[in-house]
């Protein structure tokens, strides 16, 4: 978990301010699922600073019980200053929510792809009160509708070593129902595309948040800092660049 930790540790101030946030639309359908639920217990599994509460929380309510886990003490040490109220954790997720009991919604924003997938589903159907879900979201930066983008993700797999633009194309839905269909629960996907304008120097700054530009970085220093700066720059219009957006939303639901 060390290495984990020092690697998001360093870019806690970089996430929380130039990293998306989630649209509204996938936002909304999580809150529906535990809506009538009476003071839910939600639990943030990868939480990072806690950019997946800043949409759930106002839309959920202070009558929650809310706990977020993150591998980094830098992100959650961001996180619980944003959302005191929040019991935070250092630590991997699998092993909090096999600790984790009578949990009425699980979120694992943008942090999936990381875990031990198998275990931390079979933890989360455990964990779950009966009708409890999981929700899986993420943001995905959509390459095939914007020419910068697949340009972008060109240079990411030139020079970030074992970086592939497919990096995140697991079958979720796939995954979530081999854990939670053979007990009758229930699998859904939604999608939202939806775009945002951010000025180049953002866009650079968001890009070294990220830990494949990073790896781009002790690989090829400059070189990199460079190729990247030229890129942003042919495709800035009015000193921004336009980011058009894939995302999608994952859901199991345990039976009632």
């Amino acid at each position: 978990m060390a290495a984990k930790q020092q690697k998001f540790d360093a870019l806690s101030e970089d996430y929380e301010r130039y990293r998306p946030r989630y649209p509204d639309e996938l936002l909304g359908k999580i809150a529906a699922l535990v809506s009538h639920r009476r003071r839910p217990y939600v639990v943030d599994a990868g939480a990072g600073t806690g950019i997946a509460l800043e949409g759930l929380v106002p839309l959920l309510g202070e009558d929650c019980r809310y706990a977020a886990v993150d591998v980094s003490s830098g992100m959650v040490a961001r996180g619980r200053s944003k959302f005191p109220e929040v019991t935070w954790s250092v630590g991997e997720a699998e092993p909090f929510m096999e600790g984790a009991s009578g949990v009425d919604l699980i979120v694992a924003a943008q942090s999936f792809q990381w875990m031990d997938r198998p275990r931390f589903l079979r933890a989360a159907r455990e964990c779950l009160n009966p009708g409890g879900v999981v929700a899986i979201l993420q943001n995905n930066r959509d390459f095939s509708a914007s020419a910068f983008l697949d340009a972008y993700e060109g240079l990411l797999e030139e020079l970030s070593p074992g970086y592939s633009r497919h990096y995140r194309s697991f079958d979720f839905a796939a995954e979530l129902r081999e854990v939670f269909a053979p007990g009758g629960g229930a699998v859904e996907v939604a999608t939202a595309d939806w775009s945002r304008s951010m000025a180049a120097e953002d866009f650079i700054g968001m890009a070294k948040s990220s830990t494949q530009v990073q790896r781009g970085l002790a690989a090829h220093g400059e070189v990199f800092l460079d190729r990247l700066m030229a890129l942003v720059d042919s495709h800035a219009r009015d000193g921004a660049v336009a980011l058009p957006y894939h995302s999608e939303l994952f859901t199991a639901r345990t039976p009632t």
